[in-house]
């Protein structure tokens, strides 16, 4: 028997990933010490442990290596040999947008960006199965904000946070870093959820994402499971990470992005705008450029409608106005589970019909 620092030197794993497995029940050890709970690794399971290491160089997610090592050699052989082709073909999807996106760069004159400007719409829409909408959806001039509350007050709250940052949209700019403006809005709209939620604590309380417009670039804040996308040439990115229990599983290794779809903790968050926590937002800039589309939603439109579709919607309908609708009327289609907010702005030369 081997003690876990001793299995973890034999086969290249850390102590600290060997008790992540033996929790997956991925690599349990052969005895556990009942008194001083003391893991001991049998040596005949070292090659299981070395396939496992050699696994996770390849990146093969948790759940994967799992069904590979309950597999017979030849059955786990064929599967590996599949996981590779998938990666090659995404590598190589990867590497042409990268060399489109070097050539697009370097290719492309850059305009004056201070005749650039915003044409938006914003809608928010109950769905068809909740009894009430919390979301809280804003355009205007320079602010672009979506919402997404929870708990008793989650109506008040999601509204009490765009209204905090309402002022950005006429306040005058600094000359310098614009996110610590945003930080500052933010504590604000911390301080107005608080008072939203009137001592009904920590149940209640919202996501934010909300862009800046400076008239250059887009200044980005981010808290909870609503998501920013850019459309740009064509090509959808999505420019937010979700604060998510299921997100952090997948970035861990531990679960697929396929496998968090159905996962019964998809919804739970990791941080929101709440009356008892403090913030702690995501903040950064984009550049902007002449034709990029954004698109903030609420978890309502991006849990139920596919990337894929929502890009589709976003280049086949000129209009931000008919764009919203017809995510929404998407979002609706599909059974309408909870509140969906959308707002799309193009940015566009200053003067232009949009």
């Amino acid at each position: 028997m081997l003690t876990i620092g001793a299995f973890a030197k034999a086969c290249r794993l850390s102590p600290k990933a060997l008790r992540l497995y033996d929790e997956l029940e991925l690599l349990r050890p052969s005895r556990v010490d009942p008194d001083t709970g003391y893991r001991y690794y049998a040596l005949d399971q070292l090659e299981q442990a070395r396939l496992v290491a050699w696994l996770r160089r390849l990146g093969m997610p948790l759940s994967r290596i799992r069904q590979v090592c309950a597999l017979e050699p030849a059955d786990a052989a064929r599967e590996i040999r599949a996981y590779w082709a998938q990666v090659e073909s995404e590598t190589a999807a990867r590497r042409d947008l990268a060399e489109f996106l070097i050539d697009h760069l370097i290719s492309t004159p850059r305009k004056d960006t201070t005749m650039l400007e915003l044409h938006y719409a914003a809608h928010s829409d109950r769905g068809r199965v909740r009894p009430a909408n919390q979301d809280t959806a804003y355009a205007g001039t320079r602010l672009l904000a979506v919402a997404d509350g929870c708990g008793p007050e989650g109506a008040a709250a999601s509204s009490a946070a765009v209204d905090a940052l309402r002022f950005l949209d006429t306040a005058e700019l600094p000359a310098g870093n614009v996110l610590n403006l945003l930080e500052e809005a933010v504590q604000g709209a911390t301080e107005a959820v608080r008072d939203a939620a009137d001592g009904t604590g920590e149940d209640t309380g919202t996501t934010l994402t909300a862009l800046l417009w400076t008239g250059s670039r887009l200044a980005l804040v981010h808290i909870g499971d609503s998501r920013a996308y850019l459309l740009r040439d064509g090509a959808l990115f999505r420019i937010t990470d979700d604060h998510t229990v299921v997100q952090s599983l997948i970035d861990e290794g531990r679960l697929t992005p396929e496998e968090a779809t159905t996962h019964p903790q998809r919804a739970l968050l990791l941080k929101a705008l709440s009356p008892t926590t403090p913030a702690s937002p995501d903040l950064r800039l984009h550049d902007a450029a002449p034709g990029d589309r954004y698109l903030l939603c609420s978890d309502g439109l991006s849990g139920i409608v596919p990337d894929a579709h929502i890009r589709h919607l976003l280049t086949s309908t000129p209009a931000p106005d008919t764009a919203v609708h017809a995510l929404i009327d998407a979002a609706n289609e599909a059974g309408g589970p909870d509140n969906v907010s959308c707002v799309v702005a193009d940015v566009v030369e200053r003067g232009l019909a949009g």
